[in-house]
């Protein structure tokens, strides 16, 4: 691979990354999607389609004529981004409804910013600029719609076919070993969130012993889940730690009425492979229900863990890398995550070996003041590049 970026490569990432941002994508992703659509049609010679569903894909294949869906079954490499964002603070838009824009500092500001049209824009460019080796796998693109309400695109396009054997997430590693540092993680936790509903009889309140007080069945609930086990698991060396907790509790109608209905909600953590037996807290006149499920995500395999974290380290000691020190470069690490992205989903549904890498630094995603890190961006593009180049089938 080459030491420099390719010419403009830099600016291309840039300009690709502020028309994204620019681009309203929280009530209707199409215009973001087609502005992509059109960038991957004009600037490669990938195979490009957009499903049923928003989602925007490629394929480009080593010494072969690329098509989408590809034509055979050969191993796949797949760079993996969302297009969708949370709605923007007021302050992130603009009365005609278009997205505020700007840049100060070395940051690129705006919703979806850093969760994750910065990392999309270089991946998009990475899967543009990679010299794809002869013993490698094929490399898709893929970005869709929906990440933000349970992932509904990347859901859709497992169900139609994506399946690719490894894949590089784009969301948020930045931060975690070190401040600035773009980290690989090979495992984050999902997310079940679930209600307990408890049911009695209404009477009132004077005399308490003629109803069935729901609150009181939902008490005895809420104590199961307190002394509940929470799971933990190991993933390539590296511990996470499931967790389970009560966030709500909501029953009565009036002072004087003993309560027939109680709803107390439980948010949990999960890990790849356990979960917490929250079902157990539900019994005579408690109803379990879940009411979302966004799975974990772990990595297993280490050779391609490990090739994405050479690939991050030697990103970290390109010439124009701001954190670069001589020979001290900021050395990367694998880590984990708290939280769900598309991974899981991939992990779980596809049969995927994920990692997640992107230039999101922890706690800015879906803030009043969205930013990320231009030089980052410059960097998660090198990142990228780097092990679509490097990773091979052997």
């Amino acid at each position: 691979m080459p030491d420099r970026d390719p010419p403009a490569a830099t600016d291309d990432v840039r300009d690709l990354a502020r028309d994204l941002v620019a681009t309203p994508s929280h009530a209707d992703e199409t215009a973001a999607g087609d502005l992509l659509e059109r960038w991957l049609r004009g600037t490669t010679d990938a195979a490009v389609t957009r499903d049923a569903h928003g989602n925007v894909l490629a394929a480009r294949a080593p010494g072969a004529e690329p098509t989408y869906p590809p034509a055979t079954d050969a191993p796949t490499l797949a760079f993996v981004g969302h297009h969708d964002v949370v709605p923007p603070d007021d302050a992130q838009a603009n009365d005609d409804g278009s997205y505020v824009v700007g840049t100060r500092d070395g940051r690129l500001y705006g919703r979806g910013s850093a969760d994750m049209k910065g990392s999309l824009a270089a991946l998009a460019c990475a899967f543009r600029d990679a010299a794809l080796p002869a013993d490698g796998p094929r490399l898709t693109f893929a970005s869709f719609g929906g990440e933000e309400v349970g992932g509904e695109g990347c859901r859709a396009a497992i169900d139609d076919g994506f399946a690719p054997d490894w894949a590089v997430v784009g969301e948020g590693s930045t931060g975690y070993s070190g401040e600035g540092v773009t980290d690989v993680a090979v495992a984050h936790k999902g997310r079940r969130a679930s209600t307990l509903v408890a049911h009695g009889r209404a009477a009132h309140a004077s005399q308490p012993d003629r109803g069935q007080n729901a609150v009181y069945r939902a008490g005895d609930a809420i104590v199961a889940v307190r002394d509940l086990d929470t799971p933990r698991a190991e993933v390539l060396g590296h511990d996470l730690a499931g967790t389970v907790a009560v966030t709500g509790i909501e029953g009565g109608s009036a002072w004087n009425v003993i309560p027939e209905r109680c709803e107390v909600t439980v948010d949990e953590r999960t890990v790849p492979g356990d979960r917490a037996d929250v079902e157990r807290a539900a019994g005579e006149g408690v109803d379990w229900q879940v009411e979302q499920d966004l799975p974990p995500m772990a990595c297993r395999d280490e050779r391609f863990a490990d090739a994405v974290l050479a690939a991050a380290r030697a990103a970290h000691e390109h010439p124009d890398d701001p954190l670069g020190d001589g020979d001290r470069p900021p050395r990367p690490e694998h880590v984990v995550k708290p939280h769900a992205t598309d991974a899981g989903w991939l992990a779980a549904r596809a049969g995927t070996e994920p990692v997640v890498c992107g230039a999101a630094e922890r706690g800015e995603a879906h803030t009043a003041d969205e930013s990320v890190s231009l030089a980052t961006v410059d960097r998660c593009y090198r990142l990228y590049r780097r092990v679509a180049g490097t990773f091979t089938l052997d």
